[in-house]
């Protein structure tokens, strides 16, 4: 099968490999119909992050189940599935509280297994699959779009309204416009938030924040975006934060633009190990989030909101490629020409 390969920091590129085929009892292969590239793949394209060189690449996709494991119930060949990026057990401390992000039983072998190919084999595929109604012939390419963002950037830009505890009529300041960024503007406006402050210094995105919710542009960086923000608040500050880059930069000033008590909920992959939380203490503010519960939240909220055409995250794929293109794929998000690349599989 073709998949994409990641060979060298700079250099992703489509190789033939073996289809996969059932491994363990809980997998299932997908053939998937469309997959993506994530803003979190930059940092080892980049070089930034290591990654084991030649290894399939992704984690996010939608397709179809071709065959399953004899332990897998829930979803059977033909059916039409959302492949999280987590591989929830649904049976674990941590799925039952609702954070299958964390699963204890999401690593079922050491394989490294891609999504941006003709086939995947998912794990843990009973419960963390997200089965879809009829099969993708019967959505639009808008649809199926929006769909695939549930697979991950949706899900995780809702996981940061959550545990920032958005609520009716709140002030939210959204740090980070990319894909993530922007469906956490979505997931704020979901979940009742008066006013959502963008932050954002590029056109393309802060028009599409707009068109997702937000009701203020602030384009500034650092200590001149804590300014403008507590300006718009009447020096109050936003009762919760959306943290979606997770540099030093974004982290330090999410916590400043928060009103007293407020939260943040952090989803940008961390790029420093340490920070002074001592800057939470004298504020009083609160700092969660970590890896989104993708399963979870698509079947309570987001799966439902999609199909009744109440939010249309699948906006965010500005380009698409198909996977002979993977390395312009990944080249049009590095240099920014592209919010997010979409990549059509199969029909």
């Amino acid at each position: 099968m073709k998949t994409a390969v990641f060979v060298e920091p700079g250099k992703v590129e489509a190789q033939e490999l073996s289809k996969p085929s059932v491994k363990n009892p809980t997998d299932a292969v997908l053939k998937i119909v469309r997959a993506c590239v994530c803003g979190s793949d930059l940092w080892w394209y980049r070089g930034i992050n290591d990654r084991q060189k030649n290894t399939p690449v992704g984690h996010e996709a939608i397709g179809i189940v071709e065959s399953v494991g004899h332990d897998v119930t829930n979803v059977k060949p033909g059916d039409f599935v959302i492949a999280p990026f987590t591989h929830g057990c649904g049976h674990c401390a941590a799925c039952l509280a609702g954070f299958d992000g964390n699963c204890e039983n999401a690593r079922t072998d050491d394989e490294i297994v891609g999504y941006q190919g003709e086939y995947l084999r998912f794990k843990n595929a009973d419960w963390a699959l997200v089965k879809v109604p009829g099969q993708p012939s019967d959505y639009s390419d808008a649809q199926l779009n929006d769909l695939l963002t549930l697979a991950d950037v949706m899900a995780t830009g809702y996981h940061a309204a959550a545990t920032a505890e958005v609520k009716e009529g709140d002030t939210v300041v959204v740090m980070g416009d990319g894909a993530v960024g922007l469906c956490g503007v979505i997931a704020a406006k979901l979940r009742g938030a008066k006013r959502i402050i963008a932050m954002s210094r590029h056109a393309d995105r802060q028009a599409l924040a707009t068109e997702f919710g937000a009701t203020d542009i602030v384009a500034e960086r650092g200590d001149d975006a804590v300014k403008r923000v507590l300006e718009l608040t009447d020096g109050a500050g936003a009762d919760a934060v959306l943290e979606c880059v997770g540099t030093e930069q974004s982290v330090d000033t999410a916590v400043k633009v928060g009103r007293a008590g407020a939260v943040v909920g952090r989803v940008g992959v961390p790029q420093k190990a340490e920070m002074n939380t001592n800057n939470l203490f004298w504020k009083n503010i609160g700092l969660r989030g970590g890896i989104a519960s993708v399963t979870t939240y698509d079947r309570a909220v987001l799966l439902d909101a999609v199909l009744k055409g109440e939010i249309h995250p699948g906006k965010v794929f500005t380009k698409r490629f198909d996977l002979d293109h993977v390395a312009e794929a990944y080249a049009a998000m590095d240099k920014r020409e592209a919010i997010k690349s979409l990549l059509v599989i199969s029909e």
